[in-house]
């Protein structure tokens, strides 16, 4: 897939809103991780977006695919490329509200929120102080960590003789999912309808199937609420259900609310970042070779695999006029901040498209940034660093993608369905 180099390549007509420049429209598809490639790094058709000749405020046409295609927006969106502007986007919460953002719910005519992920501040602080304290460091090392370690050895031991494995779907698909069912305390033999209701949900795009997936998931949810309102145990979902803030309960919205977006954030984010990963050092040996040699690069390496595969891009409004670029922002106008092009704005790191275990300071925005940063993000940061130092130590040797395997990609959230991969045994 070549590179597309200019605006000229991607401007396109549209009877966009009064306050867009026509000169500032462009079709930003290839760069919404919708359209598959095969590069080594999936990611370069969009790293020249945030270039400095690229002006600091771009317009989408609403998007023809997925979500944005049935949901009724018609109105496009401002993009920004650049990190200093992603990084605004993401910490002005004068200007831009969260409120709304991946509340798929509204297909099915739910009206509660996401919580805390569609609520501002300062409403947002309480509910994020209550669920912090189950995914802290401290927390994860004592409670998750053993755990973790445990489901690896397990899945690695399995593997390790037969010489090859489906990262993606066998692995990947699997792993972090084992991890998030039991901290929510949820039964195992739900595994299978998860991924089933998640991938309808956030990858079929398809109205009918997405709505059926919303409603079966929810009617689990609320069920299992309402179990754990009646027999209480340790786990995540009975300590929301039984949890409190400011001294009282949590409602039933608050409680759906906030299960809800555990159980959306939980399923998906890790595994794609898992099959890139692996993908990207079977395309690349010789950083496998570094990584297998030098242990002590792993976390560093883990930065490095989530600032070159930025799985997520996130979305603001606008909650009042003002000027930014020389553009008259209205209130109620939508912002996608590409994360692809932010983390690799040459303004902000070094050599932006090396692969750099050692770097530095490497504050990327792919768990995102400001009051809104994935709360999630330790609990991810362990499961990958200690799946490189297991797999490491339990598959000494090189792995190869399969023969004859794809290895084509989708650069975001979906990433990839199959990735087979061999090493030999000895």
């Amino acid at each position: 897939m070549p590179q597309t180099q200019t605006l000229d390549d991607i401007r396109v007509d549209f009877d966009a809103p009064d306050n867009v420049p026509k000169d500032r429209i462009v079709d930003l598809t290839f760069a919404m991780g919708s359209i598959p490639n095969d590069l080594v790094d999936p990611y370069e058709p969009c790293g020249w977006l945030a270039g400095p000749e690229i002006p600091r405020l771009l317009f989408n046409p609403p998007s023809r695919q997925g979500l944005g295609a049935i949901s009724g927006g018609q109105r496009g969106n401002w993009v920004v490329t650049h990190y200093e502007d992603i990084n605004r986007v993401y910490t002005d919460n004068e200007h831009f509200s969260n409120k709304g953002t991946a509340e798929f719910q509204r297909l099915i005519g739910e009206t509660f929120p996401s919580i805390p992920l569609a609520i501002d501040p300062p409403e947002h602080s309480k509910y994020r102080l209550f669920l912090t304290q189950f995914f802290g460091p401290a927390t994860i090392t004592r409670v998750m960590e053993p755990t973790i370690r445990a489901v690896l050895d397990e899945m690695i031991d399995e593997i390790a003789e037969k010489g090859e494995v489906d990262m993606a779907w066998d692995f990947a698909r699997v792993f972090p999912v084992r991890i998030f069912m039991g901290m929510m305390g949820f039964p195992k033999e739900m595994f299978d309808d998860f991924l089933e209701w998640e991938w309808n949900i956030l990858h079929s795009g398809e109205l009918e199937k997405m709505q059926w997936a919303l409603s079966s998931v929810l009617k689990f949810l609320r069920g299992f609420i309402a179990e754990k309102e009646e027999n209480p145990d340790e786990f995540l979902t009975s300590s929301i259900v039984h949890g409190k803030i400011q001294g009282r309960r949590f409602t039933e919205d608050e409680k759906i609310g906030m299960v809800w977006f555990l159980w959306l954030g939980g399923l998906d984010t890790v595994a794609a970042t898992i099959a890139q990963m692996y993908r990207r050092m079977a395309l690349q040996p010789e950083l496998q070779k570094q990584l297998r040699e030098n242990p002590e690069l792993i976390n560093g390496a883990v930065e490095e695999f989530l600032r070159t595969q930025p799985i997520l891009s996130s979305a603001r409004t606008a909650t009042k006029d003002f000027e930014w670029h020389g553009i008259q922002v209205k209130k109620g106008d939508s912002f996608s901040c590409l994360n692809p092009a932010g983390n690799f704005d040459p303004a902000r790191f070094e050599n932006p498209r090396e692969f750099d275990p050692t770097r530095k300071g490497n504050r990327h925005f792919t768990l995102v940034g400001g009051v809104h940063s994935c709360l999630g993000g330790h609990l991810a940061r362990r499961e990958l660093r200690i799946l490189l130092e297991k797999w490491f130590e339990k598959i000494p040797g090189e792995f190869r993608v399969k023969p004859g395997a794809d290895t084509s990609v989708f650069p975001g959230l979906l990433s990839i369905r199959n990735l087979p991969i061999v090493w030999d045994v000895k």
